[in-house]
């Protein structure tokens, strides 16, 4: 009899506890709706680097102050061209009903995007540019494109240069991104006529090395090697400026050759801060995130036609000089 009771008593506290716990499931935020994941899925270039790793950070907490739920993806590397296609064929797969995309190239993702909106599935470009003609001429559209404006970067990358270097002026040079590139491609045509315009700067060299590290120390070192009266070196982004900025230390030039990075990295500002690197144009990666999310989240709700005549609307995102006096 008191096994019986025993045993009757265990299975009472088994209902109950699955009744309050719904037997290993998660309390739904959204009573009265349906659980069906989320809808919205967001396709960045890498998160090995700082810049979006802090986007995507701003995508999330967006998120949160949107009330939706939104899954992240990113590219093994800046390279994974094929890879990041890979991600966004299998996005295709699941119940999205808006994806946004930073293409590692203009065109690498096309053929995703076509299909995406075949589906009926919104498609948001962030930061680096999808060459809308071949993608209108394949039958697919975006419905805006957020980003910094890169011209704009590369002339305040150069505008400063040039203020530092005051009225010596001097021979000055360029570290690209990857040919091809958008953003990189941009930034260097903004430092490029804003060199070309001063006084007393000569621009003897612009090349590109990949977003990387070793390559710009590499070409650093080359740049110090042939121009002997080398002042300052401006980069596309923080990482290659780092790599850059070794190479001046190695030649023994520090405080010699200026050295300025772009994108804002948490090691660019320490390393601003320790008067190393003199400068980046830092770029708001948070808010470009958290505006691309609101735009899909937009688009879901009032459905405007997905149309590949309609021209995408340009949304910018400020820059500003980082330099000792004002890092944080």
């Amino acid at each position: 009899m008191k096994i019986r009771k025993t045993v009757a008593a265990l299975l009472t506290l088994a209902i109950l506890f699955c009744t309050f716990t719904a037997c290993g499931g998660t309390k739904d935020e959204n009573p009265g709706a349906t659980n069906t994941g989320a809808e919205y899925a967001i396709i960045l270039k890498t998160l090995s680097n700082d810049f979006w790793a802090k986007m995507k950070a701003g995508i999330e907490e967006e998120a949160k102050t949107l009330g939706v739920k939104v899954d992240i993806f990113a590219a093994q590397s800046e390279d994974d061209t094929a890879g990041q296609l890979t991600i966004f064929e299998n996005c295709l797969t699941k119940n999205y009903k808006a994806i946004g995309v930073a293409p590692l190239s203009p065109t690498n993702l096309i053929n995703g995007i076509v299909q995406a909106n075949q589906n009926g599935i919104y498609v948001m470009n962030i930061d680096e540019k999808i060459d809308i003609s071949t993608l209108r001429n394949a039958g697919g559209s975006v419905i805006a494109f957020a980003t910094t404006d890169n011209v704009a970067v590369g002339e305040k990358g150069a505008d400063f240069t040039i203020s530092k270097l005051g009225e010596s002026g001097g021979d000055v040079a360029i570290i690209e991104g990857k040919a091809g590139n958008a953003s990189g491609e941009s930034r260097k045509t903004g430092a490029t006529n804003a060199f070309k315009k001063a006084e007393k700067i000569k621009l003897v060299a612009s090349q590109p090395a990949d977003w990387d590290r070793q390559k710009a120390l590499d070409t650093a070192t080359s740049y110090i090697q042939m121009y002997p009266d080398l002042k300052a070196i401006y980069c596309c982004n923080d990482t290659m400026a780092l790599g850059a900025l070794q190479a001046v230390i190695n030649a023994d030039k520090l405080g010699k050759i200026i050295v300025v990075g772009t994108d804002g990295s948490a090691e660019a500002l320490e390393s601003i801060k320790a008067g190393q690197l003199d400068a980046t144009v830092a770029q708001d990666p948070a808010k470009i995130g958290a505006t691309s999310l609101r735009q899909m989240v937009d688009a879901v709700k009032n459905k405007p036609k997905i149309d590949p005549n309609q021209e995408p609307k340009m949304i910018p995102v400020d820059s500003y000089i980082v330099t000792k006096e004002n890092a944080k």
